[in-house]
C-alpha cells in the first residue's frame, strides 16, 4: 500500500530552498552541541596507542588508558573535570552550523537535479549521489573549522610543566596560522571531504530509502515514529560505513607539523594504520561514533522533520 501524497503551501517569509538551510542548520547545532562529549571520547579512543605494535588484534583492549565508552567517559571527567567532555563545543557547533548546513540543506536540491521528482520511489543511487556531492563539498569549505575541533578535543589530561596546545577556538586559529602558515588550516582536508562525502551518502541515503521504503509497504504512517526508526537504521549504516575514514581525518589532524609529521598522505595514514594495527585500527573508537551518530542522526533528522512541518515543508 503506497501512502497518500499530501499537498503543502509555499512556508512563510523565505523560500523553501532557504527555510531547509535555516532548519537543518538548527537541528544539526542542536545535535551538535548534545553529543559533543561523546565525540570527545570517540577522537581520544581514536588516536590512542596510534601505530603501536599493542594496538594489533584484541591486544588493543589490554593496553588502552581510555577502557572503553563508559569507563572513558569517568576517566576524562576524572582527569580534566566535566570541561573535559566540552571541550571543542563553540568549534563543534560552528562546524555544524556551517558543514551540516550545507550538507543537509543541499541534499533535496541535488537530488532534484538529478532527475528525482517522485520522492517515493527515487532510485537509491540518485540519493547516495546526491548526498556524495552535497557532502562532499560542505566539508571542502569548512574543513578548516573541523581541524579546530579535533585539535581542541584531542588534548587529554596535561602533565606537570606541560602547557596547553591551544587556548580556545580563536587562539587555535592564530597558533596555526602562526606555526604552521595559512596551509595549515587546510591539514587533513583530503579525508575530511571524503569523509564528508561517506558520511552524508550513507546518513540521508539510508535515512531516505528507509523511510519511504516503510511508508510504501504500508508498515508506518508519516510522523515521530517513523522518523526515528528510520533515523537510528540510518545512524548504524553511517557509522559502519564513515568509521575507518573517521580514523584516518582524526590522525591526520592532529599529528605534529615538521620533522615529527607522520603520514604523507591519507593512503600513507591508511596503509600505516593498517599494518601496525590492522583492521581493528580502523574501527578504533566505534562504539562511542555509533553512539554519536546515532543520537546525532535521531535528533537532527527528528528536529528537522518536525520543524518543516511547523512552517510548511514536505517531509523528506
Amino acid at each position: 500500500m503506497k501512502s497518500s501524497p499530501t499537498t503543502y503551501s509555499d512556508p512563510p517569509w523565505l523560500s523553501i530552498t532557504t527555510w531547509r538551510y535555516v532548519l537543518s542548520g538548527t537541528s544539526c547545532m542542536t545535535a551538535g552541541a548534545i553529543t559533543n562529549p561523546i565525540d570527545v571520547i570517540k577522537i581520544r579512543l581514536q588516536l590512542e596507542n596510534e601505530l603501536s605494535a599493542s594496538s594489533r588484534g584484541m591486544q588493543m583492549f589490554k593496553t588502552r588508558y581510555y577502557q572503553g565508552f563508559l569507563k572513558g567517559m569517568i576517566q576524562i571527567a576524572k582527569d580534566e573535570g566535566f570541561h573535559g567532555l566540552c571541550k571543542g563545543m563553540f568549534a563543534s557547533v560552528v562546524r555544524e552550523g556551517s558543514y551540516s548546513t550545507l550538507r543537509i540543506g543541499s541534499y533535496e536540491p541535488l537530488k532534484q537535479l538529478l532527475g528525482a521528482h517522485d520522492v517515493a520511489h527515487t532510485p537509491l543511487w540518485k540519493k547516495v549521489l546526491a548526498g556524495a556531492i552535497s557532502g562532499s563539498m560542505a566539508s571542502l569549505v569548512t574543513s578548516p573549522i573541523d581541524l579546530i575541533k579535533v585539535r581542541l578535543q584531542a588534548e587529554g589530561k596535561l602533565t606537570a610543566g606541560q602547557s596547553r596546545r591551544h587556548a580556545n577556538s580563536f587562539a587555535a586559529i592564530r597558533d596555526i596560522v602562526r606555526q604552521e602558515g595559512p596551509r595549515g588550516l587546510l591539514t587533513g582536508m583530503s579525508p575530511t571531504v571524503q569523509r564528508g562525502g561517506i558520511v552524508t551518502a550513507a546518513q540521508l541515503s539510508s535515512y531516505d530509502h528507509t523511510k519511504h521504503t516503510i511508508l510504501n509497504f504500508g508498515l508506518m504512517k508519516e510522523g515521530p515514529g517513523l522518523h526515528m526508526v528510520s533515523s537510528m537504521i540510518a545512524g548504524f549504516v553511517c557509522a559502519f560505513f564513515t568509521s575507518p575514514v573517521d580514523v584516518v581525518k582524526t590522525r591526520m589532524m592532529n599529528q605534529p607539523k615538521g620533522e615529527k609529521k607522520i603520514y604523507t598522505s591519507t593512503l600513507n595514514c591508511f596503509i600505516k594504520t593498517w599494518r601496525a594495527e590492522g583492521i581493528a585500527g580502523f574501527y578504533k573508537g566505534f562504539i562511542p561514533n555509533w553512539m554519536r551518530i546515532g543520537p546525532h542522526t535521531i535528533i537532527t533528522f527528528f528536529m528537522f522533520e518536525q520543524l518543516r512541518r511547523m512552517v510548511g515543508i514536505a517531509p523528506i
